[in-house]
């Protein structure tokens, strides 16, 4: 089968790979979409340091099924499936208390790391476990279900945010999940939300998709800002989604006292923490990792609208114009926000 293959940093090819086995727990998934994710391009050039070639990258997607192994029963070739990108054992302690997104012995579709390799969905076809397999409702396009798993990760985020009817929150960072995000704290009651970028193409995003207020922070100063909206008090909590010291430390300035910061991103390894002010503010920092069980919660809110991905995809290409896609990406291009592959193209 065909797939597009980093065989060494910087470098993509499409080429024939061998099909993907299938064990008596597997689905085989013909890939009809799966999105170029922010951190593939980190992979990309291999300053993740998550992907190491030669790999198949890619963890967000959605197709039909091919096959099922033998202990399978309840699906049938034709159905239309996404599937989470983490693979947890299901047997450590994390899984067996309900937490496998913190799983002892996880693995990332797309991802080698040094510890395993797991090649991912740029490619026609991809087997995976039955238990991380969702099937479709009608009318949920499949371009549209390879954003589940995107889709989980703000909502996610917001699930274990203490956010209450009414509350202020603000968003710091309005790529892909930040927008996501804005949708998922305002279906969680939130009646008011901050976007706070410097792309002022991505804050008339957010505004479509339910921001109430948007703050270019490279022109105003976005602590202020958001102060004096909120009538000198600060918003009741803030979900950072970019992962450097200046967005977090917005984050955290941004809130009330008692406020709650939620940690989504994570671009960067370190960062220089205000220690004083969060503990003088009695300030919450809540870290937050992928999704936990949220995928039936995510596919129903997108089915319904009440998340809408469209205004987010902005192309879908072939797996042959993959590696010019991910060269152009990777030296930047403002216009695009989520470009979907297409391997059946």
């Amino acid at each position: 089968m065909k797939a597009l293959l980093l065989t060494e940093y910087k470098n993509l090819e499409v080429t024939d790979v061998d099909e993907p086995a299938v064990g008596p727990d597997d689905v085989l998934v013909q890939v009809e979409a799966c999105g170029i994710c922010g951190s593939d391009i980190h992979g990309y050039d291999g300053s993740s340091g998550r992907r190491i070639p030669p790999l198949v990258m890619g963890h967000e997607a959605a197709g039909n099924v091919v096959r099922t192994g033998k202990n399978v029963t309840d699906l049938k070739p034709g159905d239309a499936v996404t599937f989470d990108s983490m693979v947890s054992c299901g047997q450590c302690e994390f899984c067996r208390s309900g937490h496998q997104n913190l799983c002892d012995n996880r693995m990332v579709l797309g991802v080698s790391c040094g510890d395993y390799r797991r090649h991912g969905a740029f490619a026609e076809r991809i087997s995976v476990p039955r238990r991380i397999v969702y099937r479709l409702p009608d009318g949920l396009p499949l371009e549209h279900a390879a954003l589940v798993e995107a889709v989980s990760v703000a909502v996610h985020a917001a699930n274990v945010t203490p956010i209450t009817l009414g509350d202020t929150a603000v968003v710091v960072g309005a790529g892909m999940i930040g927008l996501l995000t804005i949708q998922a704290v305002r279906a969680a009651g939130a009646s008011r939300v901050i976007a706070i970028d410097i792309n002022d193409r991505r804050l008339k995003v957010a505004q479509d998709v339910g921001a109430t207020d948007v703050i270019n922070s490279s022109q105003v100063d976005a602590v202020q800002t958001v102060i004096q909206m909120t009538g000198g008090r600060g918003a009741d909590v803030a979900m950072e989604v970019v992962g450097m010291t200046p967005t977090v430390q917005t984050a955290i300035e941004s809130v009330r006292k008692g406020g709650c910061v939620t940690l989504v991103g994570n671009v960067t390894p370190t960062i220089d923490l205000p220690l004083q002010s969060v503990v003088t503010r009695e300030i919450r920092l809540q870290g937050t990792c992928g999704c936990n069980g949220e995928y039936p919660q995510c596919i129903d809110m997108m089915a319904r609208g009440i998340i809408d991905v469209r205004p987010l995809i902005t192309q879908k290409i072939s797996l042959a114009q993959g590696p010019e896609w991910f060269d152009r990406l990777y030296k930047g291009d403002p216009d695009q926000m989520k470009v979907i592959v297409c391997p059946q193209t």
